[in-house]
């Protein structure tokens, strides 16, 4: 029987299933692919308690149509995606390694020469759909560093877990970590 938890965020109610990581680790499953509501409602809300800065960066991919409404909202002309893979029109790539609570093995994060010159010396606002060990924001945020950057703010829609607790990273709702019978993880 699938289990879910029902998540209240930027005014609307969204059903999670309920996902196995481990046989003591379920995470509730959080996809804004698609959900155009969810999408317009969450980057409105992060609009409101934005820091200042010049330019915005995501990790591919679950970031990407957040990070896009929220140029779009914003009036900002252009955003950074830090990439899976180097594509064939990226010159000079720079990458890190990353480990993702919802990815089972290292994966890497590849930008390139243009977008380490749109970093340097500038504001750069990180953006995920959600932060939880916090390895992806790490990731991200060395590339920023690596190309000169100054890292402005580190935004999601949800603080998983002990994310929570952390007090360099701006949300709009907390999502708990659960046991294999539904109930929610004590911390």
């Amino acid at each position: 029987m699938e289990q879910y938890y029902q998540l209240s965020v930027a005014g609307l109610e969204r059903k999670l299933p309920l996902c196995r990581v481990s046989d003591e680790l379920y995470i509730g499953a959080f996809v804004i692919f698609g959900d155009v509501e969810l999408t317009v409602a969450s980057a409105r809300e992060l609009l409101k308690i934005v820091p200042e800065h010049d330019i915005m960066i995501t990790a591919e991919s679950k970031g990407i149509p957040l990070i896009h409404e929220m140029a779009r909202q914003s009036g900002e002309n252009d955003y950074l995606i830090a990439r899976k893979a180097p594509k064939l029109y990226m010159k000079n790539v720079v990458s890190t390694e990353v480990t993702s609570i919802t990815t089972a093995k290292k994966q890497a994060l590849y930008i390139d020469s243009d977008d380490v010159e749109r970093m340097r010396g500038r504001r750069v606002l990180i953006i995920d759909d959600v932060i939880s060990t916090g390895e992806s924001l790490r990731a991200v945020e060395k590339l920023v560093k690596q190309s000169g950057g100054i890292v402005a703010g580190r935004m999601a829609i949800l603080a998983e877990g002990d994310a929570k607790y952390r007090d360099d990273i701006q949300y709009l709702q907390y999502l708990p970590l659960f046991n294999g019978d539904g109930t929610v993880k004590e911390l």
